[in-house]
Order: C-alpha cells, then structure tokens, then sequence
C-alpha cells in the first residue's frame, strides 16, 4: 500500500522557529520592517517540500545544513529587493557561512564550559530545542538576546532600540538568559 504525499512528506513544521530565529540573528533589526521573513521562512520550507525525496536520505544535521544554506539564499533574493547593489557572490557565501556560526552559537549559548554534544544529531536536536526555549520567551528578552549575542550590540545601543535604560536592558538580558537555562534544565529532566 503506497503512502499519500502527507504520509510522507516530512515534518519540516518543526524547523519553522529554527529558521526564524536564525534569519531574526542575521538580519539588522532595523531592516526587519521591510524584509518579510515570514515570507522567506515559507519560502525555505516550501523548496525543503519539494526537495522532501531528497531530504528524507539525509540526518537532521545534513537537513539543517541544507534549509540554511537555502534560507541564506532566500534572504539574500529578499534584501537584494531593498539593495541597488549588484549581486555579489562573496556576500552570499557569508551570509550563509553567519547561518551556519548562528546555528553553533545556539547550542553554545547554554552550555557555558561544558563539552559539545558527542554526536550531530543531539546538537541538531538540542539546538531545536533551544530554538523552541528562545521562542518562548517574552519578546523584549528574545530581542535584547538576540541583538546582543547575535548581532554584538552593546546595552547602550539595545537600550536605544527598545526605548529602555540600559540598566532595564541588562535585566532583560539576565532574566533571558537564565530562563532559558531554566527550560532547558527542567526539559533535560522530563
């Protein structure tokens, strides 16, 4: 009995917070007005559901690697909408090389000293589940998180974005982060 495309398409929902995190911690926040990253998200998943023959040979670690380099693409087709620059290769590439550094960053955010996953699949797996952890999180925290591990903002110039005190910054920063150590913590155990 053969399965119906549903059956067997994969389930590429699951990437969808991990794909938009990813595209928030590369793009400048002040560009996020303008660039539609649901749309290039939707994009990244709809070309991962059409390649899903391909796909379903690969680990989760080759799957990540696949829908960054895809996602690079796709933000790179959406800000050259906003850009008078000609394409350039080089821009390409490191946008998708940022992709791939944002998604080590992920699970080395957490764990502080401690040694790396043994294996590909727990880091994909755990950087999924931190992914899903900074969702979670009130959006002031996410953002100042963000903007400070990702896009390497000082408090000064994340207090200016979020109309905050730096001092209320630093609190959101300290708040953010141990509320994820929290849920990760209490996931590890159940």
């Amino acid at each position: 009995m053969s399965m119906t495309p549903l059956e067997s398409a994969l389930p590429l929902e699951r990437y969808r917070r991990y794909l938009s995190v990813l595209a928030q911690a590369q793009l400048d926040p002040r560009w996020r007005a303008k660039v539609d990253l649901s749309g290039v998200i939707q994009q990244t998943l709809l070309e991962a559901h059409q390649a899903a023959n391909q796909l379903r040979a690969c680990d989760d670690g080759q799957r990540l690697a696949w829908l960054r380099r895809i996602l690079a693409n796709n933000l790179t087709d959406e800000l050259r909408k906003w850009t008078t620059e000609a394409r350039d290769a080089r821009r390409e590439v490191s946008l998708e090389q940022r992709l791939a550094e944002s998604s080590q960053r992920l699970s080395a955010w957490l764990a502080g000293d401690d040694p790396s996953p043994s294996t590909t699949i727990q880091h994909e797996e755990q950087t999924l589940r931190i992914v899903a952890a900074l969702d979670r999180l009130p959006e002031a925290q996410r953002e100042a998180l963000m903007l400070q591990h990702w896009h390497g903002w000082s408090l000064a110039q994340i207090a200016e974005h979020l109309q905050r005190t730096p001092a209320a910054v630093a609190g959101l920063l300290k708040r953010g982060l141990q509320q994820l150590r929290e849920q990760m913590t209490q996931e590890s155990r159940g």
